[in-house]
């Protein structure tokens, strides 16, 4: 048997930078996990064909794993500058390393984590329905220190 590589590029289609309401929602230990909700104050998107407000409307429903892998869910709208409403969800992970969970229970976390991300964009304004079909990736970082995330975005081609 073979096994087929599939050719595929990646494009930058923009960046974006969100503020975090401080301090989290800890609801804490459940079976899955740590439960964190981090909510968003708002946020500014950049790039060549979207330029965007982030709403003060969404949040990361964070969970840390007892192996020091935290699952991100996130919900978030976008307000493009010409007045489009833009439905944003992704899934993705952050490592913490091994003693990660309970370096978060000891209050005991670095300035800034690598963020990896799945996110998928949802329109009905004409302008943009491109967003509909595509699937992205996102490369970011976490700066708790600042109550900052910061994600590079690209079409996977």
């Amino acid at each position: 048997m073979t096994t087929d590589i599939f050719d595929y590029s990646l494009e930058h289609i923009f960046s974006y930078r969100v503020t975090l309401k401080t301090p989290p929602e800890i609801v804490g230990p459940v079976p899955e996990g740590i439960r964190v909700n981090f909510y968003m104050l708002g946020g500014e998107v950049k790039g060549t064909k979207l330029n965007a407000k982030v709403l003060p409307v969404g949040g990361d429903w964070l969970t840390i794993r007892p192996d020091g892998v935290g699952i991100l869910d996130v919900r978030s709208t976008f307000e493009s500058n010409d007045g489009a409403l833009i439905y944003t969800t992704f899934s993705g992970v952050l490592d913490l390393g091994e003693d990660g969970y309970q370096k978060f229970l000891n209050q005991e976390l670095p300035e800034l984590i690598p963020l990896r991300i799945a996110p998928r964009y949802h329109t009905a304004h004409p302008k943009y329905q491109w967003l509909n079909r595509i699937q992205c990736l996102g490369i970011g970082q976490s700066d708790l220190k600042n109550s900052q995330v910061h994600y590079n975005i690209y079409v996977i081609r």
